[in-house]
C-alpha cells in the first residue's frame, strides 16, 4: 500500500490503523445497539404489538437493501469489486426460489404472527421509517462510491448484535419459532464477511485527509438513519398505526383480558 497523500492545507491522511480504529469508534458510540428501543427489546420489554411494529418497520429497509447494493455495484469499477458485492445482492434476494435474507425476514415476520402480504405492502410502515431508509438509498444514489461503501460499515458491530439479539429472542419471546430466526444467525458471519470487505474498499480508497473524514462522516450518517428508523418505530402507538390482525391480534387480546404478559 502507498502512503496516503496528504490535502491542500498540508494535513497527513491518518495512517490505516488509526483510520480504521476511527471507523470503529463511530459505531462503537453510535450504532443502533444503544437505542432505547432496542435495549427494551433485549431486556425482553416488548409487548408483542411492539414487536411486531419493529418487524414489519424493519422489513421495510431490508427490502430496499439490495437496491442500494445495485447502485454501489454500478460504481464500482473493478470486476474483482463487483463479484465480491455481488453476494450482498445474492444474499437478499437469494439465488433460487428458496429465497435469502428477505425471505428470513417475511418467515420471522409469520413466526411472530404478521402476513407477508402486508409486509410488502408497507401499509402500516410509519412515514419516519419511509423517510429514512428513503434518505439512505438516495445518498447510495448520489454520493460517489466511497461515502456508499463506508456507510455500509455499521455492519462492523452487526455481528455482536445478533448474537444478542438471538439470545434475546430466545429467551424473552417465546412465543415466536425458533426457525424465524434464521436471519439473524445468517447474519452473524455475513456480517462479519461483509464489513471486512467493505473496510478493505474504505481503506483502499479514502488516500487523503479529504476522503477519510468523508467516510467517517458517511458511517455517521448511515447511524443516524439506522437510529431515526428506531425513533418513528418507537414514536407509534403499538395499537394503532402498527396493530395486528387474526389470530395474532386475538391471542394478544385475550392475554390482556386475563392479565397476562409475553
Amino acid at each position: 500500500m502507498t502512503a496516503a497523500a496528504p490535502g491542500p492545507d498540508g494535513r497527513a491522511a491518518w495512517p490505516a490503523a488509526e483510520f480504521t480504529e476511527r471507523l470503529r469508534a463511530v459505531t462503537r458510540v453510535r450504532y443502533h445497539d444503544r437505542h432505547p428501543f432496542n435495549q427494551r427489546m433485549h431486556r425482553g420489554e416488548l409487548t408483542p404489538a411492539e414487536l411486531r411494529r419493529w418487524i414489519a418497520a424493519r422489513f421495510h429497509y431490508q427490502r430496499h437493501i439490495p437496491v442500494k447494493d445495485a447502485l454501489i455495484l454500478a460504481a464500482l469499477e473493478r470486476p474483482e469489486d463487483r463479484r465480491a458485492w455481488l453476494r450482498r445482492i445474492h444474499d437478499q434476494d437469494g439465488t433460487d426460489s428458496t429465497g435469502g435474507g428477505i425471505e428470513r425476514w417475511l418467515r420471522l415476520g409469520e413466526a411472530a404472527g404478521l402476513d407477508r402480504e402486508e409486509l410488502w405492502n408497507a401499509s402500516r410502515v410509519p412515514p419516519g421509517v419511509r423517510f429514512a431508509v428513503e434518505a439512505y438509498v438516495g445518498f447510495c444514489r448520489r454520493r460517489p462510491v466511497l461515502d456508499a461503501v463506508a456507510a455500509s460499515l455499521t455492519e462492523l458491530s452487526a455481528p455482536d448484535l445478533m448474537r444478542t439479539r438471538i439470545a434475546a429472542f430466545e429467551h424473552h419471546y417465546p412465543w415466536i419459532d425458533p426457525a424465524g430466526l434464521a436471519y439473524f444467525r445468517t447474519r452473524v458471519t455475513q456480517g462479519a464477511r461483509d464489513a471486512e470487505q467493505a473496510l478493505a474498499l474504505v481503506l483502499a480508497r479514502a488516500r487523503t485527509p479529504d476522503e477519510q473524514q468523508r467516510a467517517v462522516a458517511a458511517l455517521e450518517f448511515k447511524c443516524e438513519v439506522l437510529w431515526s428508523l428506531l425513533d418513528a418505530v418507537d414514536a407509534v402507538d403499538a395499537t394503532g398505526v402498527m396493530g395486528v390482525t387474526g389470530a395474532a391480534g386475538a391471542a394478544d387480546a385475550a392475554r390482556t383480558a386475563v392479565g397476562g404478559g409475553t
